[in-house]
């Protein structure tokens, strides 16, 4: 009888023992009290029971419970257990985020002001944040476009591979290439040679140039540049008397009677010279036997 009374102890002992233990393995402190609050979600993202509620990234608690709220369809109600030093204050964010490889998790942002805080029981109204899936789900679509283009791209491809120009593009690329390479090498026979010929050149028409200067400079060009300018007033002076009426040559130039005179004169100069022609005999008077008597 002992033995078996030894044996229901010990069992009872060892569902105590597992009991605590899981919820000890689950985070669930046995000898602290903690405070509860609710959340309202419109989808609980497959939430479950003792999964880790974050605030700030931070770990406070667990979620105690998941039922869903027949008085509200459509609306999940979030238990969660979290230390009573905890403060939830007035505008905190409590959000589901989804894990790259399933499962889900509340995080909730605290407010600023933990004066201004819920108290335990009160219930919050959570949301649904945009973690890894929800990107790689808006993502998706894009995905499908840009495998479309990239389907088209290799279509194009084999297109071109199987084109049966593409061997003679090959053949004009070499071709092409070949005449750069000449060209390469004319351009560097021309680097190395010509253009320091042309350089050498060049010098020594510098060098020409500096001697010309220095000639140049040797020479008595103020002397020479001031007998030009004497020579210069000269020929304006001379210009000067030409033009004006104070002198024979100027009068003669300038003095339009006396133009018409001198003309006049050659004209009667040349009128008595045809008459003269035309009759001598009015002019001159001779006799071979002697002077006629009157």
């Amino acid at each position: 009888m002992k033995r078996e009374i030894k044996i229901g102890i010990t069992g009872i002992v060892a569902l105590v023992v597992l009991f605590f233990g899981m919820k000890f393995l689950k985070g669930v402190k046995l000898f602290d009290t903690n405070d509860t609050y609710y959340i309202r979600f419109k989808d609980a993202k497959a939430l479950s029971k003792s999964s880790t509620v974050y605030a700030d990234g931070f770990n406070i608690g667990i979620v105690s419970n998941v039922v869903y709220d027949y008085n509200h369809p459509g609306n999940v109600i979030v238990a969660i257990s979290v230390d009573k030093n905890v403060k939830i204050p007035h505008g905190t964010i409590a959000a589901l985020d989804e894990a790259m490889l399933g499962g889900c998790t509340l995080n909730m942002t605290m407010g600023p002001n933990p004066a201004d805080r819920y108290m335990p029981g009160d219930t919050l109204i959570g949301n649904t944040a945009n973690g890894l899936m929800a990107a790689a789900a808006d993502v998706l679509p894009k995905v499908e476009v840009v495998l479309a283009h990239v389907d088209s791209l290799i279509l194009t491809l084999n297109a071109l591979a199987s084109n049966p120009n593409l061997s003679q593009i090959m053949v004009n690329a070499e071709h092409v290439t070949a005449n750069l390479n000449e060209s390469s090498k004319q351009l560097n026979h021309l680097l190395n040679k010509d253009i320091p010929q042309m350089a050498t050149t060049f010098n020594k028409a510098g060098e020409n140039v500096v001697t010309l200067t220095d000639n140049l400079n040797k020479l008595e060009l103020q002397t020479t540049l001031n007998k030009v300018n004497q020579t210069m007033d000269n020929v304006q002076a001379a210009t000067n008397k030409l033009n004006s009426p104070d002198n024979n040559l100027g009068l003669l130039l300038n003095d339009t009677a006396l133009y018409g005179n001198l003309n006049n004169t050659v004209i009667s100069a040349t009128s008595l010279l045809e008459d003269l022609k035309a009759h001598p005999s009015r002019y001159v008077h001779f006799s071979v036997f002697g002077k006629k008597a009157k």
